[in-house]
């Protein structure tokens, strides 16, 4: 299991000596605790679940305080779990950014930003429609939406206005080019999903 929880911290660049320029983006990666190691054993599949960011404890809630005081861990704000063996990983065991090196290829998991309630051209990419022949105040409308008696409705999946984005996103298979252990921040490759501060997942790409 090689993966971490972390903060979208922003986006900066590496200058390379050949002038090279590589756009990065920062990620606060840890430090993690494991905060419970599933076996096939008791649940029936093997994983291995983290705690990031400690939090005033009464900010949780009862059962999670009790759950992480059973292994003497402090009280931890996000939790999330990673497919995989423990690799003699151990409750209160401390991950940092150190488990990543230059060259990993990784994914990074979270949450797009919130666009609110929007049309089709800025959600599907719509084109507008001509601004002449009496079709001025239709210019950003999406035109006809569906057939004649026959469906006689729309299908399924129609692309058309509405919300947009807060939508867990992927971004896969993207190299990691820096890590901080001191500082606890990973530097990848692009960009990530989510606003800066936003919680992220960042784990081993499985090709």
């Amino acid at each position: 299991m090689k993966g971490l929880i972390g903060k979208k911290v922003g986006m900066t660049q590496l200058i390379a000596e050949d002038g090279t320029v590589t756009p990065v983006t920062l990620i606060e990666a840890g430090p993690c605790f494991v905060t419970q190691v599933r076996t096939v054993a008791k649940e029936g599949y093997e994983a291995v679940q983290l705690g990031f960011e400690e939090v005033n404890p009464k900010r949780l809630p009862a059962g999670e305080r009790g759950h992480l005081a059973a292994h003497n861990l402090p009280p931890l704000r996000h939790l999330r779990e990673f497919r995989g063996a423990a690799e003699a990983l151990k409750a209160g065991d401390r991950l940092t950014a150190a488990v990543f090196a230059i060259g990993d290829h990784v994914d990074v998991i979270g949450i797009s930003k919130g666009k609110g309630f929007q049309g089709t051209i800025k959600r599907h990419n719509f084109n507008r429609q001509p601004k002449s022949h009496g079709a001025s105040d239709r210019t950003r409308s999406p035109g006809s939406s569906g057939q004649t008696t026959t469906p006689g409705r729309l299908y399924k999946g129609k692309r058309m206005a509405g919300h947009m984005g807060s939508e867990r996103v992927t971004s896969q298979n993207i190299r990691v080019v820096l890590v901080d252990g001191e500082r606890n921040l990973v530097g990848v490759r692009g960009s990530v999903p989510g606003a800066k501060g936003a919680v992220v997942v960042i784990q081993a790409h499985r090709g």
